[in-house]
């Protein structure tokens, strides 16, 4: 009988400096089974509902993570606007929707670069970040911020782009859709990177599904889900294709990120083009009395704000569902079966964001 023997995986990591510990059970250099723990970094952000009002806790919702801090934002607000019953003007909507785009281009884009470090391929990921920056600077130009934006409030958004702005983002998403394209064709037709992801890291449709797998974790393996399609913000009135593979596999995660880089820019376009004049927010009264569940979806997949108020300017209860947290059960099937040596690129293929997952 073949010795098992149990090698830690983290919780720091070359690949992965963040604190997700994997303790892997081993046969030879066989991974049969996966024991994760998580918690390293408990913040105490849904206490924080406790000491700030209701309109301060956009800011501390937004630092729930850095790379996707505005739906973070945008979604707690629409969970207050609901229950206060607040109608959010159409150019705000919009707004918001064009700033969810640009933080996918910026979370896939800044994923890319970090897939290609995890087999090695260092100039692919330099190049991957260098074309991050084009979006970076447009979320300074048009927010003041590149990371944390803190563009959206209760009742709409605190800044408006001019028309004239919003025209020379269009022109600039066709320069950054020709770098992409030349980046993509790397990550999609390079023989070395396709060797190092295909049927790595294979989870079929019905585990992902019965394992609870969101996003493009979910959408790799053919499983239809993606919270855009409810309609929220503008994308009701915008043109929008799932982008979805059926191999389940490290190739088919990295091919739906690729292509969704180009959704987003045409989700983008559809939104300048269509965008009404008008007010960008409006005066908010009151405090929450009621309870909402509001469903987004950020680059990783579907998130869910939980908010309970009781009609003080303090909020009951903020809970937080993050997709990484979601897409653990579906790693750990990822990785039983695979090889050691791919077990880094198996788990940053998932996106794992582990500041999104401990609040």
């Amino acid at each position: 009988m073949t010795k098992q023997i149990v090698v830690p995986f983290g919780p720091q990591h070359p690949v992965l400096p963040e604190p997700i510990h994997l303790d892997l059970v081993l046969e030879d250099e066989r991974v049969v089974d996966v024991i994760p723990s998580i918690g390293y970094i408990h913040r105490g952000f849904e206490k924080l509902v406790e000491k700030r009002e209701f309109t301060e806790y956009t800011y501390v919702a937004e630092r729930t993570c850095g790379i996707c801090s505005f739906i973070h934002g945008m979604t707690y607000c629409v969970g207050i606007e609901q229950i206060m019953k607040i109608d959010v003007p159409e150019r705000a909507q919009y707004l918001r929707t064009i700033w969810s785009e640009y933080s996918r281009l910026h979370s896939h884009l800044l994923w890319l670069g970090l897939f290609a470090d995890s087999f090695g391929f260092e100039n692919l990921f330099m190049n991957a970040w260098r074309i991050r920056e084009r979006v970076l600077d447009v979320f300074e130009q048009t927010t003041g911020g590149r990371v944390i934006q803190g563009s959206c409030k209760i009742g709409g958004v605190r800044r408006d782009i001019t028309n004239e702005k919003l025209d020379e983002m269009a022109k600039g998403l066709d320069v950054l859709d020709r770098e992409m394209q030349e980046l993509t064709n790397v990550f999609l037709h390079d023989a070395t990177v396709k060797h190092r992801l295909r049927n790595v890291g294979i989870i079929s449709r019905n585990d992902a599904y019965m394992t609870g797998a969101v996003g493009p974790t979910a959408r790799g393996s053919g499983v239809a889900i993606d919270m855009r399609k409810l309609g929220y913000g503008a994308y009701g009135k915008l043109n929008f294709q799932m982008v979805t593979d059926s191999c389940g596999d490290c190739y088919s995660r990295c091919l739906v990120r690729s292509k969704e880089l180009f959704a987003s820019t045409d989700l983008i376009r559809q939104a300048i083009k269509k965008i009404p004049d008008g007010p960008v927010d409006v005066k908010v009264t009151g405090a929450p009395d009621g309870e909402y569940f509001t469903r987004a979806e950020q680059p990783r997949g579907e998130l869910v704000h939980y908010i309970k108020g009781n009609g003080t300017k303090f909020l009951v209860r903020s809970r937080i569902r993050t997709p990484t947290l979601t897409n653990i059960p579906p790693l750990i099937k990822m990785l039983q079966g695979c090889e050691l040596a791919d077990v880094p690129v198996i788990v940053l293929s998932i996106d794992p964001c582990i500041s999104c997952t401990e609040r």
